[in-house]
């Protein structure tokens, strides 16, 4: 682990819990400078336990973090000044203005930026008389990466940043991210909104169980999945009227109410042969849509699929 290129790294990261339970089981990645990694899994996956670790908040029951070369939990002195933090929920003074509580927040902060100059950033400047509890769910999702943002971090881990806010809100949240990236900040991202994360992450891994089940960049894990085509077939036309399935590279079909779904591993060649097929009978495909894998339907095949695996391996070991 001596990579000095990648900032954030674990190798092996186990988590376990009294009782025995284990919610981190032998996750290894790493981040490079300057990207933005996220975090994606369903409710249970490990997500917050392994953000835990990587925050210096816990030690890993086995394996290796670190953080900027230095282990955040052992070194949390040297590595806290260096990051931000964004929480799911701040927990903030009610009573206090915006202002006030950037302004006690400054003062645990080493080179805080100005608390106008932070709450601007999150278009929050407007509202810095405005005590915390008049503030709207999505204003204090503004605080809570305002606050992250005071010590100017090299690396930003970021927990559901857009959790509350609006369309508008969240596309505002998202290019101060880029921005943030584009100067050279490190960005651990989780979210549960799977299109935030196909249009800001370099590179993203999915949890299931407790463990790593696909790690690439979105078009990788995109890529991985079949493409879609659908269209409507004309009144008195049927799916076995069609060129020969495997002929067209589709590896699974759909069919209700005459409207035809094929999910196909070769998307410009099935189209191809399916409009020439359409064009010499003189047949219009109506609501014709053809597109890549989106990272939501790519997450819930992947999710799926590790459902099983893991009810296979459960069942095999019940029969052992």
């Amino acid at each position: 682990m001596d990579n000095a290129e990648n900032v954030i790294e674990a190798v092996g990261v186990h988590r376990r819990y009294g009782g025995g339970f284990e919610a981190v089981r032998g996750v290894s990645f790493e981040v490079a400078r300057g990207e933005l990694f996220a975090l994606l899994g369903t409710n249970g996956a490990g997500k917050t336990s392994l953000v835990e670790l990587l925050e210096g908040l816990a030690r890993p029951s086995g394996g290796e973090v670190r953080v900027l070369g230095c282990d955040p939990y052992g070194e949390r002195a040297r590595v806290r000044t260096r990051t931000g933090v964004m929480l799911q929920e701040g927990g903030f003074a009610a009573d206090l203005t915006v202002a006030q509580t950037v302004r006690m927040w400054a003062g645990c902060v080493s080179g805080a930026r100005p608390a106008r100059e932070a709450l601007d950033l999150v278009g929050l400047g407007a509202r810095s008389g405005v005590r915390v509890g008049q503030l709207s769910g999505g204003e204090r999702r503004r605080l809570d990466l305002a606050l992250a943002l005071l010590g100017r971090p090299e690396v930003l881990f970021l927990d559901e940043p857009t959790t509350g806010l609006d369309t508008q809100g969240r596309h505002d949240t998202w290019e101060l991210v880029r921005e943030l990236r584009a100067g050279g900040t490190t960005v651990l991202l989780t979210t549960h909104y799977l299109e935030e994360a196909e249009a800001l992450a370099d590179r993203l891994a999915v949890l299931h169980q407790g463990r790593v089940v696909v790690c690439g960049t979105p078009a990788q894990v995109t890529g991985a999945r079949p493409a879609r085509i659908g269209f409507d077939l004309p009144i008195g036309w049927h799916l076995g009227d069609l060129p020969p399935l495997p002929d067209l590279g589709v590896v699974r079909h759909e069919e209700r109410d005459g409207r035809v779904l094929l999910h196909t591993d070769r998307l410009q060649h099935s189209l191809l042969v399916l409009l020439d097929w359409a064009e010499q009978r003189g047949i219009t495909l109506e609501r014709l849509d053809a597109r890549t894998a989106s990272l939501e339907e790519a997450f819930l095949e992947i999710a799926k699929d590790a459902k099983d695996i893991a009810k296979d391996i459960a069942k095999d070991g019940a029969l052992r």
